[in-house]
């Protein structure tokens, strides 16, 4: 953080001792929160944001995605600049089955759209909250919010220095995560309909950090791995494991399969893969159970945004993009509810809608998502349907636009679509 949002947070932190008010608090600091607190900022409301992290920190998270991201984060505000600073493009990415089948997902570039990116979190995120600060958002870092009270608008919390503060605002948005405290709070967190997974994430540094290459999706036994050029010279790694690693993991531990696994990836056609023997950058983070979904994105006083509004596996890639955009669409029902008539039928209307407009947008894709989890608990239909994409360029150029989210999810689901996917 900039020494500007740095004397900013310790500002509002010796201010408050018997409790704050703003329009909204935002829990959660991350780019779905960030981005929804400058957005109010800038449409003159009165923010908070409540990041339990003092700083940033390397913690599993989404580096690949598609181009609609990077629309999404254009809308936001960030130049040209900005974006090829912390965005390194990618041309496509290429699914590799346990067989040896492979496939390459373009995401729309043949026809001459943006390319996929991965995406250098260690500047994206902070570059982020440091916009909501230049916009007037009150940003407290290593606030950890332990208690929620919806109905009344307050926010337990402890300070970075172990005391304890009360906020008060009508409108608290979560914006923390798979484990969210405001999804638990207000009753709609529920675990997702999958075996628990544990997802492990790293970054190795890249030995040819020019270099235009695709991005990897591995499938294993019982998990995939994925791998991703990044900005900032590095490579990212995320694996997802089921159930019958645990022996494994608790036995030698995350690391050290982490590394076995990736010293097991076999080299590509565009990939020589020499990056597999560099010492890792970074801790490799942990996420277990891997996925969250809620009942409810939204109530009175309150809405969820990001992963605390549902998310269910890495596989898609779509996890930036859908906090992104969900983030815009809680930015528009907290403006409408600013500008109506307090908390009464207007309220419930405008936090509806957007509950409403959430489902829609990703209730096909959720779908998409369901059906690749289907096929991928069932390596033989897996491995079928990989060779049908990989000979049927239409196929294959539909399925990359979906999971690009440049076209609708639905059309993955047409039967016509299907059948040409299944037919021998």
């Amino acid at each position: 953080m900039s020494a500007e949002a740095s004397a900013t947070a310790g500002a509002a932190t010796s201010a408050v001792d018997a409790g704050d008010d703003a329009a909204v608090a935002i829990v959660g600091g991350g780019p779905a929160g960030a981005v929804l607190a400058a957005r109010l900022a800038t449409a003159g409301l009165d923010v908070v944001v409540l990041e339990r992290s003092p700083a940033w920190h390397w913690r599993a998270g989404g580096v690949f995605t598609s181009p609609a991201a990077v629309a999404a984060l254009r809308r936001a505000g960030l130049d040209a600049a900005t974006l090829a600073a912390v965005a390194r493009p990618i041309p496509a990415m290429r699914v590799e089955t346990a067989s040896g089948t492979t496939f390459r997902l373009t995401y729309g570039t043949e026809r001459g759209g943006d390319p996929a990116v991965g995406f250098d979190r260690s500047r994206l995120d902070p570059i982020l909250l440091e916009r909501a600060v230049a916009a007037g958002v009150d940003v407290r870092r290593g606030w950890n919010v332990t208690a929620i009270q919806p109905a009344t608008g307050s926010l337990a919390a402890r300070r970075p220095d172990g005391r304890h503060a009360t906020v008060r605002a009508p409108v608290i948005v979560g914006a923390d995560g798979a484990h969210s405290v405001v999804a638990r709070a207000t009753g709609v967190a529920r675990p997702v309909r999958l075996d628990p997974r544990i997802g492990l994430t790293y970054h190795l540094p890249d030995p040819d950090p020019a270099g235009c290459r695709d991005a990897r999706m591995l499938v294993l036994r019982d998990g995939y791995v994925g791998i991703a050029p990044v900005a900032g010279g590095r490579i990212n790694v995320g694996i997802v494991l089921g159930r019958s690693w645990r022996p494994a993991l608790v036995r030698v531990g995350a690391r050290a399969v982490a590394e076995a696994i990736v010293k097991a990836i076999p080299t590509s056609e565009d990939d020589p893969a020499a990056w597999r023997d560099g010492e890792p950058i970074d801790t490799v983070a942990g996420a277990w159970p891997l996925g969250h979904r809620v009942t409810r994105r939204s109530g009175p006083g309150w809405l969820l945004v990001g992963d605390a509004a549902g998310f269910l596996d890495p596989f898609t890639g779509e996890g930036l993009h859908r906090a992104l955009v969900s983030a815009e669409l809680a930015a528009a029902a907290i403006v409408a509810l600013h500008r109506g008539r307090g908390r009464g039928h207007g309220h419930d209307e405008a936090f509806e809608a957007y509950d409403r407009t959430m489902q829609r947008r990703f209730l096909a894709k959720d779908a998409v998502s369901w059906l690749v989890q289907a096929f991928l608990a069932r390596p033989l239909l897996f491995d079928y349907a990989a060779r049908r994409v990989a000979a049927r360029p239409s196929v294959r150029a539909t399925m990359g636009l979906v999971m690009g989210d440049l076209i609708p999810a639905y059309r993955a689901l047409d039967p016509r679509f299907l059948a040409s996917l299944l037919a021998p």
